[in-house]
């Protein structure tokens, strides 16, 4: 097993001496052997996905669990293919499925299981007024882009203290340099915005966050961490959602190690 991919195998370890159980659509659910007793990759990964859901408890601050699960799995295949570093624990979630009326913006350590921040994010002007519809690569389109990213350095710009942000999908999301998308504060981004209009202002295409959080937010997500960006666009594909490589992962720990669990 890839060395710096322990972590994940010491989590799956930890969690097989624990009765696990999550709620999804309102279902009380688990996670079974097969029938020979054995877990199958599948779902050494599903478990794992669904205890980091529970112990943040990101239902409760409104994370649909398919959203988080396509997050972690593109967090996985990033590690696996060396593009974010070992020590990276940060994983950033933003659901354009949402109103911006909602707090759409999760931060995790995946490390420590915790739910760091959940707040406000503001989506492109051409992309929708309170809810995002559509989205682009384009530059000059002011739509928000989709998809994976790696954060990188601060810097000063004329929205202040800003973040460099690089989308790693091709033709989804690919030109953030280019297009200066980047993570920047925006007073548009506010409850007093909402009671003003209905819906929080819009961003050129930025994920624009609150003044009073944006030193908070870059402060834990700079260097090198994953942020993903859902929204409901059907042409989306990504190859970091390619369920192979955490299968695989999950193929290489001992699956016995669960035989002795009840569930």
């Amino acid at each position: 097993m890839r060395k710096h991919f322990l972590w994940v195998t010491m989590a799956v370890f930890f969690f097989s001496a624990t009765i696990l159980s999550w709620k999804s659509d309102g279902a009380n659910r688990s996670v079974k052997a097969g029938r020979n007793g054995r877990f199958t990759p599948k779902e050494l990964f599903d478990q794992y996905v669904n205890t980091l859901y529970q112990a943040a408890q990101l239902q409760q601050a409104g994370l649909a669990f398919d959203v988080f699960e396509k997050a972690v799995t593109g967090y996985t295949n990033l590690k696996l293919n060396h593009v974010v570093p070992e020590s990276s624990s940060i994983l950033t979630v933003i659901d354009f499925t949402q109103s911006s009326r909602e707090k759409r913006m999760w931060i995790v350590d995946l490390f420590s299981k915790q739910l760091l921040l959940n707040t406000w994010v503001a989506h492109g002007s051409g992309s929708g007024e309170e809810m995002a519809n559509s989205f682009s690569d384009r530059n000059d389109s002011h739509q928000s882009s989709l998809g994976f990213y790696v954060t990188d350095k601060p810097y000063i710009g004329r929205h202040g203290r800003s973040l460099y942000l690089d989308g790693l999908d091709e033709g989804f999301n690919s030109s953030a340099r280019m297009r200066s998308i980047v993570l920047h504060g925006a007073n548009y981004v506010s409850q007093a915005a909402i009671n003003e209009q209905g819906f929080l202002g819009r961003s050129f295409g930025c994920p624009a966050v609150s003044p009073k959080l944006v030193n908070k937010i870059i402060n834990t997500i700079q260097g090198k961490t994953v942020m993903f960006i859902n929204g409901n666009d059907l042409s989306y594909t990504s190859k970091y959602l390619d369920e192979a490589g955490p299968f695989s992962l999950m193929a290489n720990a001992d699956t016995t190690a669960f035989d002795s669990v009840k569930f």
